[in-house]
């Protein structure tokens, strides 16, 4: 099993091969699952409930690890979580997007600087200094994706990152997440059963029983679900 970016091609950010998966139990997961996500591109990953589509970011991320198969991502990886409540651990807004820093011993004005320009890139940074607690639930996640920002994450990885959020901040997270990929030079893989997000991304990819069975223009896939009355994602 080979994981890493050292060998991945320069056109890509992603890349799966042949990855399976099963639980303890025996469950199988992912079956020879394989795909690939171009640098510089925001690409969706739908499937019914139980398809491994956070088991996949999950894998990708380094949280489990596959039984089978090749896996290649480009570093760092920024991880976001459907509740954002789940990674934010520190009491205020800035404080919160300098503790993934730690590990980079930067010196205090490089800490702070690199804070306000992920703020900055999220249209947060007047909310430096307000508490998590009285943030909305679309601000949380436009912090945790801050956080990524700052350590300077190359991919990110969004488990279904609307799935609490009233409709309107639903769309103003994903129209985010496109212009910071455009903006940036970033790559991000975003999980979702939402269809009308697919109008943001530059591809997608339809995962069924562990394995990736359809990819390619959004709007083609979103005509397909829509037709197909029995898949409800």
């Amino acid at each position: 099993m080979k994981t890493g970016a050292t060998d991945i091609k320069p056109e890509l950010a992603i890349r799966v091969q042949d990855l399976s998966f099963k639980w303890p139990h025996g469950t199988p997961v992912l079956q020879s699952c394989s795909l690939d996500v171009p640098k510089g591109e925001f690409w969706m990953l739908l499937g019914t409930n139980g398809s491994g589509k956070s088991t996949l970011l999950r894998l990708l991320v380094g949280l489990l690890q596959p039984q089978s198969g090749e896996m290649q991502i480009r570093q760092p990886v920024g991880f976001v979580f459907q509740n954002p409540d789940h990674q934010l651990v520190m009491p205020t807004v800035a404080a919160d997007v300098a503790f993934g820093l730690v590990e980079e011993k930067l010196a205090p004005d490089q800490i702070i600087a690199r804070v306000r320009e992920a703020l900055t890139a999220v249209n947060l940074l007047d909310l430096q200094r307000r508490p998590i607690y009285a943030l909305s639930g679309g601000q949380k996640q436009r912090i945790a994706i801050a956080g990524a920002i700052a350590r300077r994450c190359e991919v990110l990885l969004l488990d279904e990152p609307t799935a609490l959020l009233d409709p309107d901040t639903q769309l103003d997270l994903v129209a985010q997440v496109r212009n910071l990929v455009k903006s940036r030079g970033l790559t991000a893989l975003w999980v979702t059963h939402r269809l009308d997000e697919l109008n943001y991304c530059d591809g997608a990819f339809l995962l069924e029983q562990g394995q990736v069975v359809d990819r390619g223009e959004p709007e083609r896939l979103k005509q397909r679900l829509m037709q197909a009355p029995n898949i409800a994602l």
